[in-house]
């Protein structure tokens, strides 16, 4: 089975500092990946043209992270039969909002999964797990994060009790 990479599409540089724990994410769990600049409203036909040929390209999703009016995730969406998953940016007066509500409400026929506004870390564990259905050692490395995750939290109450006692 080849493994397919993950493309990370932002609407502007300015949201790199956004998108940097997707980036981070998927080096931690050894993904290929490609970050690029895309605007749904200055580069149309950039943005058509990549989100055509991504599977070809060897992605096996996309990641679209876009503040205010964020239509990137759709305008991806429309134009291939990959999984995309939006990253509402806080860009605004609105916090975020605004780009929740353009990135989580599409049509019918054209859905993108959509995680919590500034949630690139979230983006980059659902590619992954949807890249791991189709990768046992990906699953793997998904499960031992998982545990991992798990494990901090023990410590952090088995500290906390251990804190609470001293008092």
């Amino acid at each position: 089975m080849d493994c397919k990479k993950v493309a990370i599409v932002m609407g502007s540089k300015s949201d790199l500092k956004n998108v940097m724990g997707a980036v981070n994410t998927l080096k931690s769990l050894e993904i290929d990946y490609e970050v690029r600049i895309m605007s749904a409203h200055r580069t149309p036909e950039a943005a058509c043209a990549f989100a055509s040929k991504a599977r070809e390209n060897g992605f096996g999703v996309i990641i679209a992270a876009a503040g205010k009016a964020a239509h990137l995730a759709g305008v991806l969406a429309a134009h291939t039969t990959l999984p995309v998953i939006g990253i509402p940016i806080k860009a605004s007066a609105l916090e975020g909002i605004d780009a929740l509500l353009s990135t989580v409400q599409m049509p019918k026929g054209v859905p993108v999964a959509t995680v919590a506004i500034d949630g690139a870390e979230n983006a980059a564990i659902l590619a992954a797990q949807i890249l791991a259905v189709n990768q046992p050692e990906l699953a793997e490395k998904l499960s031992q994060m998982k545990s991992n995750m798990a494990q901090e939290v023990l410590n952090a109450d088995k500290q906390l009790q251990e804190e609470l006692k001293n008092l």
